[in-house]
């Protein structure tokens, strides 16, 4: 029986000991080698099974290690050590009597680990010694690009590009982590971190999903719409179906969520009437905000139907400048 060279892989963001069985009885049975120390080779060594670092010749040390066993095991580093598989793997094509290569995942990265990546690359550009740019900022400074980045991701939304959208997501990713990190550095009274933010989504993800984390009965779109808004009264004690609604938003949007809320509880307050109003400013207003109520109820979107409009006069203008 030839002998084997196991590439023993595992993810590096999770804990070194969360390995298979596969993985763990392979260790434990047969050398193990590694190219240096690490979390992963003490997890290896607790478990009873020796480790060798091997300093210089990796390849050459497996084969003889392979010849004198029968089964060695490399553990790879949180890289994968590719050089050092591509390096065996041509070895073994030239000699394929040596040892038989074999790929074997002792764990693998869960959904999300890269989302560990960010929150450990943000730290140490925050942390002293990483980008004095990043150090320097607060909430406050910082507001205006969570704006415009969640601006270049609706954009990307209209323009129908999801490569663009996945770009743009991580920008506004970005902003997330580093309003987060530097909550870190709070009074403590104030402090939270990214942990923070995330367990308050999960939490309230479950909590208003009942439908599906509960024994509760997913009925139809516009009940389980009713429960996620039942659910979210109960949570928030609020004294007006407005409070909530963000003041900062644009103006057009602004008016269509204000109408949106108080129809949503059937108060059917009616707009002001532009020719009652005294100055310029407030009939224009009136009239605009008519016009938002008529988009409404005619079911469209009065802020993409301006952008629309808008965007298609930027077209114009432009063919105009050309011409």
């Amino acid at each position: 029986m030839p002998a084997r060279i196991v590439l023993l892989v595992t993810s590096p963001r999770l804990p070194a000991g969360l390995l298979t069985a596969a993985a763990w009885d392979v260790v434990r049975r047969h050398p193990v080698l590694a190219g240096a120390e690490s979390e992963l080779t003490t997890a290896v060594r607790a478990s009873g099974a020796e480790v060798t670092v091997v300093d210089g010749r990796a390849t050459q040390a497996l084969l003889d290690a392979a010849a004198a066993h029968g089964v060695a095991v490399w553990l790879a580093g949180p890289a994968g050590d590719e050089s050092l598989a591509r390096e065996l793997g041509l070895r073994l094509a030239r000699e394929p009597g040596l040892a038989e290569l074999e790929l074997m995942y002792g764990s693998w990265d869960p959904p999300g680990a890269r989302l560990l990546d960010a929150v450990a690359v943000m730290d140490r550009l925050a942390s002293p010694g990483g980008d004095p740019w990043k150090r320097a900022q607060t909430h406050r400074s910082l507001a205006g690009f969570l704006i415009e980045e969640c601006y270049e991701a609706y954009d990307a939304i209209s323009a129908g590009d999801t490569d663009a959208l996945r770009e743009e997501l991580g920008d506004v990713l970005l902003q997330v982590v580093l309003h987060a990190r530097l909550a870190e550095e709070l009074p403590e009274e104030q402090r939270w971190t990214v942990d923070d933010v995330a367990g308050g989504l999960v939490d309230k993800m479950v909590r208003r999903n009942p439908h599906v984390f509960a024994d509760a009965e997913a009925g139809t779109l516009e009940e389980i719409e009713a429960s996620w808004e039942r659910i979210k009264r109960t949570e928030k004690a609020r004294d007006s179906v407005l409070d909530g609604v963000a003041l900062s938003q644009p103006a057009l949007a602004l008016a269509a969520k204000i109408l949106e809320r108080a129809g949503r509880v059937g108060l059917a307050v009616p707009p002001p009437l532009a020719d009652s109003q005294v100055d310029p400013e407030a009939r224009l207003g009136a009239g605009l905000l008519a016009t938002v109520a008529a988009a409404r109820g005619a079911g469209l979107d009065p802020e993409a139907a301006l952008r629309r409009a808008a965007l298609a006069y930027a077209d114009a203008v432009r063919a105009a400048e050309k011409a």
